[in-house]
């Protein structure tokens, strides 16, 4: 074996995919989450495509799915060639940093050589090719030895719903990867438009990459927590008696982000800085955001729309649906099955609350 075909052998993906995504209510449903949506009517689903952009990365064996158990069912369909191994049921919402332990855990006992890009199912990439080589140089960077790297993307506007890196010391000969000086969640506005006048901070992407063995060195010395919890099934990983021990185990494993427990607490963190045309895909703004507009900066997904005096409005429904509508400015509507979203893209981040009462006053049937 040549030593490209070598290094991709020991290479792997691990694409997270159990979220609720109720900020796109009411299009992404309990039942059906975001991420198996085809929001742009290319035939795949965010999913799909996040599938499809490892391929030329890694081999379809060394794709894991890790997802929440309710979505088995979904996850056949949209993705029949995954092999049964490949998909890991959480039996229990537990948050990103169990999600991670365990797909490290489960793949180190496969491979000990292992290097592991993990990825959320649910964001869109533009620049595919660059995408490559991004993961490609962070792959060579994190096999050469005991690191935790992470993807920062160059900001294009003080946003406050996305957290941020600042970047630390260049690493010689490294490109474009540097250690990390801070993590910052989610700043105020006035402190994200402090941050782009630096020129040394970037979005949180939420992609990593690592050695198997890092990972769970670093879970060992600032997770004890979560490590416990996999360190219970030693021997077990890699053998049919795995989904047992993780439908006993897994539901106590704490409830805390991958950021939290380890990327903001290890001293061996880095960012390699990119631009992909990324977006997390997290809301309807950001949806509206990457989506073409009109004249009037309306969008409109999928739909027929009929808008008189409407402006920057995005308009999301059926294909077999006509909206109708006057004098909206800066609105979201959104139709899908039993629900009716008409709401100010200025106030979106109050449809996670609104899930909530509607939950509470008309029952699950419509969340």
């Amino acid at each position: 074996m040549d030593t490209v075909n070598e290094m991709k052998s020991h290479r792997y993906c691990v694409i997270m995919c159990g979220g609720v995504g109720s900020r796109f209510w009411p299009f992404s449903r309990s039942g059906r989450p975001k991420q198996f949506l085809d929001f742009f009517g290319t035939g795949r689903s965010l999913l799909q495509l996040t599938y499809d952009r490892m391929l030329p990365i890694t081999d379809p064996e060394r794709i894991i799915l890790v997802t929440n158990a309710a979505y088995y069912d979904i996850i056949r369909e949209q993705l029949p060639e995954v092999k049964e191994e490949n998909i890991l049921l959480e039996p229990a919402r537990r948050n990103t940093a169990p999600c991670v332990c365990w797909a490290a855990r489960h793949i180190h006992a496969l491979d000990p050589e292992a290097s592991i890009v993990t990825l959320p199912s649910d964001h869109l990439i533009l620049r595919e090719t660059e995408f490559h080589s991004v993961i490609r140089r962070g792959l060579e960077f994190v096999e050469g030895g005991d690191r935790l790297l992470t993807i920062g993307l160059c900001p294009t506007s003080p946003h406050t719903g996305y957290g941020y890196i600042q970047r630390g010391a260049k690493v010689d000969g490294a490109g474009d990867i540097m250690k990390v000086k801070s993590f910052t969640e989610k700043p105020d506005l006035e402190m994200a438009k402090v941050f782009l006048s630096t020129g040394e901070f970037f979005w949180n992407s939420g992609m990593f990459l690592w050695r198997a063995d890092s990972i769970l060195r670093a879970f060992s010395r600032y997770d004890t927590e979560t490590a416990a919890v996999f360190d219970a099934g030693e021997g077990v990983f890699g053998t049919p008696a795995e989904r047992d021990f993780i439908a006993r185990s897994f539901p106590n494993a704490p409830s805390i982000s991958i950021d939290y427990a380890i990327m903001e607490k290890a001293d061996n963190v880095y960012v390699e800085t990119a631009d992909l045309g990324w977006s997390d895909l997290g809301t309807w703004n950001a949806l509206y955001d990457c989506s073409p507009k009109n004249a009037e900066r309306n969008v409109t997904q999928n739909c027929k729309v009929l808008a008189h005096g409407c402006e920057g409005t995005l308009f999301a429904a059926a294909p077999d649906k006509i909206v109708v509508a006057s004098g909206l400015k800066d609105y979201i509507v959104a139709d899908s099955g039993n629900a009716l979203l008409i709401y100010p893209l200025a106030e979106e981040q109050k449809i996670r609350q609104v899930v909530n009462d509607v939950t509470a006053r008309f029952g699950e049937e419509y969340v």
